[in-house]
């Protein structure tokens, strides 16, 4: 009797001490109200759901890092709509931050050895070098180190937190495919939000963005369409990316439902992709189905594809066939090397040469134009319009630089594609693996074009999607120790019941 007491007093109490709390707060909120305005009462409305943001985040991690990879797709979306007060990088790398804070406090089901392999073996070399960079002193003015710092966080920084968060939290074979799922919804939604665009109009956040971007967007009355993207070129190459990786899924997996879902995924991004008006992203679906025939090992696989690469090389290259079609003419014209954007490219990346074969170790990261003075030698340099990842860090980081940068990236490809030709055995995650792989290459194709390569959401879903590649062979090991993929007798046994 006396415990059923207590354990009614402690109800009571905790209902008395919810009034209380309620009642404080509508206090605070009243006054807010009277003294700041509405945004004062915001402020206070708001403080229940970040108490529950935290919760849940200390008692389910997962709900972490769900959050992040929502807001890296929607990151720019938000922005654009005005709904994100603060930059936008910002937002992801606080996320990151409390993600990697949360997984030294709570070790449970991570696997810190899993970090070291070859993936973190690349971008280590390329962190050593972009640290490197601080004692650049091309520029010459006051408070480089403040500069530098501001651009080591997007052209290093993002991508070290990216790998070492999805390698932390994407442990099992069931968050491996819950993470393909997830990034199939939200292209999905993508190119639902491009036929929305074209159905009903833009919002009014993207008129705003369409009458900045109208020499890049709307060309000869073409309108490239950018969905909830940066712009079109980024959307257009990650739809690329995304095409070749969902086709490749789409032939591993097992379940006959997410067969027939991850089809369609792949063929309406492949729409989608047509909607931006890329160029770029007729050759990055080319070298993401490319770089599958090598990992696939079959011949089998390799001349169908190869055959239909082929037709669509030849289809765009050497036929007039649908040319009424403005978006079939916006892409055949990648393949015209009279093409004028393409020149004033080439005339751009002429100039440039002339005046870095100067500045072997560039200009320093985190620096623009706007930062010189008029009479530094390095301004001219920086107004010229990089059209490209690759040359923005050939730009900042100079010949040595850009050479690092490859040599790094080449290290994260090859460790991936060592796995998937002869370490991963499941066929799902070999699969899955192969796909994060080929959508790697195709992106930095992209990136080789147009100055997408680190721009949201592609850092966490290509070098995340690559670290897993990286990373396979342990987690596929550790899964079968849990009993959440068949050994190689239990395989051997199911084949020979078949």
């Amino acid at each position: 009797m006396e415990a059923l007491r207590l354990q009614d007093n402690g109800a009571a109490f905790g209902k008395g001490g919810r009034t209380i709390i309620l009642f404080l707060l509508f206090c605070i909120g009243l006054y807010n109200l009277t003294h700041m305005g509405l945004p004062g009462l915001a402020v206070v409305c708001l403080l229940p759901v970040i108490g529950v943001f935290l919760y849940l985040c200390l008692q389910r991690k997962m709900f972490l890092f769900y959050v992040l990879l929502v807001a890296n797709y929607f990151v720019s979306f938000a922005s654009r709509s005005g709904f994100l007060p603060i930059p936008i990088s910002a937002v992801n790398e606080m996320l990151e931050v409390l993600l990697l804070i949360l997984a030294m406090i709570d070790t449970k089901d991570t696997y810190p050895s899993w970090l070291i392999n070859t993936m973190s073996l690349g971008v280590l070399v390329w962190v050593i070098f972009t640290c490197l960079e601080i004692f650049n002193t091309q520029c010459g003015i006051p408070g480089l180190a403040g500069f530098w710092y501001t651009g080591v966080r997007l052209m290093t920084f993002q991508i070290v937190y990216a790998t070492i968060v999805v390698t932390l939290y994407i442990t099992s074979p069931k968050m491996v495919k819950r993470f393909v799922f997830i990034w199939a919804i939200f292209s999905l939604f993508s190119a639902f939000w491009v036929w929305k665009q074209q159905t009903f109009g833009f919002t009014e956040g993207e008129k705003r963005f369409l009458v900045k971007a109208a020499k890049t967007h709307i060309l000869n009355g073409l309108i490239r369409y950018f969905s909830v993207f940066t712009d079109a070129a980024n959307y257009g190459c990650h739809m690329a990316a995304a095409t070749a990786a969902f086709g490749i899924i789409s032939i591993y997996i097992k379940t006959r439902k997410l067969k027939i879902f991850y089809i369609v995924t792949c063929l309406l991004c492949c729409w989608a992709m047509f909607a931006t008006g890329t160029r770029t992203a007729i050759f990055c679906l080319i070298a993401g189905i490319g770089i599958y025939i090598f990992l696939s090992k079959s011949a089998k696989m390799a001349v169908p594809v190869g055959l239909l690469l082929l037709f669509i090389y030849i289809f765009l290259a050497f036929t007039k066939i649908a040319n009424g079609n403005a978006t079939v003419r916006r892409m055949r014209s990648a393949f015209n090397k009279e093409d004028a954007s393409l020149g004033v490219r080439e005339i751009n990346k002429n100039t440039l040469r002339k005046y870095m074969k100067d500045l072997p170790w560039g200009v320093g990261i985190g620096v623009e134009y706007t930062d010189l003075s008029t009479n530094n030698q390095n301004r001219y340099i920086l107004m010229i319009p990089p059209d490209s990842e690759y040359v923005y860090i050939w730009v900042r980081t100079g010949k040595i630089g850009l050479i690092v940068f490859i040599i790094s990236t080449l290290i994260m490809f090859c460790g991936a594609a060592y796995n998937v030709l002869f370490r991963i055995r499941d066929p799902e995650m070999r699969g899955i693996s192969a796909a994060f792989t080929c959508a790697f290459v195709a992106i930095h194709l992209g990136g080789y074009a147009n100055q997408i390569l680190l721009q949201y959401p592609n850092v966490i879903i290509f070098y995340g999607g690559l670290a897993l590649a990286n990373v396979m062979p342990m987690l596929e090991r550790e899964a079968r120790k849990r009993g959440e993929l068949p050994t190689e007798e239990e395989k051997y046994n199911l084949i020979r019941e078949e």
